[in-house]
């Protein structure tokens, strides 16, 4: 008979051989070979990480990149070099963040001008085009949550919240750094319809005004003049003239955040229903119907004519965009 230790030491040794080896769990990091598309050709190894990597803190995926862990055609590569269709790019095991489930809602925008390479669109007042800052999902989440298929959609610029009108999206990543580079130099002509309070009287004026952007106490982005800010310049033409009011046209030389609005309230004309720069008891006075004029509840503020050159074809492409109904209702109030 065996004695009592071995019959326990057999039994030990059954249970294990019945005990399965522990598999790696499914969200375990690992190593990822992606190959770079013609959409992604073009742009930065350390862009093309932070975009792919989600949730990694970006402090974390340049010590990834200075520690060589990441390959480009299995060689070492530094921070600023740029991706080339067909590089095989190997990222060492991140853990990142899990995946939510799609929370913008599929929505399509009144289409102005599409293409291979763009997709231009009138984007309405209060509808922002990105989320973030509170707000969960804009105009690019909507709209990629509708083209699922799309390989390739990106904002070329941005429109305040309250802005309406004419929005630059691309359906390729040449396109997109082609039209950066076209604004940089200043080759695209953008101009927006707005309507002031007070009397008006230069039929075209400059306004060469040095913007400084902040953040308030609450978190919100301000802009300021301020004299060692950003070199900013608009061109304002008048369109016509109302009792209490202008019909303006603002050309953009120079593209600051909320240049136009800084503009005008510093030369003291706020736009009629601006709720950042403006006046607040007008704005509150028009949100009813008053004496010879109807209401106003949004920010009279529209995108309305943009030219560059096709970054394909080469010609010069001019889109334009009709004043909103609410916009042609309350000039026609006034008139």
């Amino acid at each position: 008979m065996k004695d009592l230790a071995t019959i326990n030491r057999g039994a030990h040794q059954i249970q294990m051989e019945k005990t399965p080896p522990q598999q790696p769990s499914a969200s375990q990091p690992k190593v990822q070979m992606l190959t770079i598309s013609e959409e992604e050709a073009g742009q930065r190894i350390d862009n093309f990480l932070l975009r792919i990597c989600k949730g990694v803190p970006k402090s974390h995926v340049y010590r990834v990149l200075r520690s060589g862990e990441v390959r480009v055609n299995k060689g070492r590569i530094d921070q600023l070099y740029r991706l080339v269709e067909g590089d095989v790019v190997r990222i060492p095991p991140i853990r990142m963040a899990e995946p939510t489930e799609q929370t913008a809602p599929k929505q399509e925008f009144p289409i102005l001008f599409e293409d291979n390479h763009l997709l231009i669109i009138n984007k309405p007042a209060g509808v922002a085009v990105h989320g973030g800052s509170g707000i969960s999902y804009g105009v690019i989440e909507q709209l990629r949550a509708s083209r699922p298929d799309a390989k390739f959609l990106e904002l070329v610029h941005r429109l305040d919240r309250e802005t309406s009108g004419i929005l630059l999206l691309a359906k390729k990543r040449s396109a997109l750094t082609n039209l950066h580079e076209q604004m940089r130099d200043g080759v695209t002509d953008k101009r927006y319809l707005t309507l002031v309070h007070g009397d008006w009287k230069n039929a075209r004026q400059h306004v060469k005004l040095a913007l400084h952007k902040y953040t308030t106490a609450e978190g919100e982005r301000r802009v300021r003049v301020q004299a060692d800010g950003m070199a900013s310049h608009t061109v304002f033409t008048l369109q016509k003239k109302y009792r209490d009011f202008a019909l303006l046209e603002a050309e953009l030389k120079t593209g600051r955040t909320h240049q136009i609005r800084v503009h005008l309230s510093a030369s003291g004309f706020a736009i009629a229903g601006d709720d950042k720069y403006g006046d607040f008891s007008l704005n509150r006075a028009l949100l009813k119907p008053g004496e010879g004029r109807g209401a106003l509840k949004r920010m009279f503020l529209h995108a309305h004519q943009i030219s560059f050159v096709h970054p394909e074809t080469g010609k010069t492409v001019t889109v334009n965009a009709g004043l909103p109904k609410e916009c042609e209702d309350f000039l026609k109030s006034l008139a």
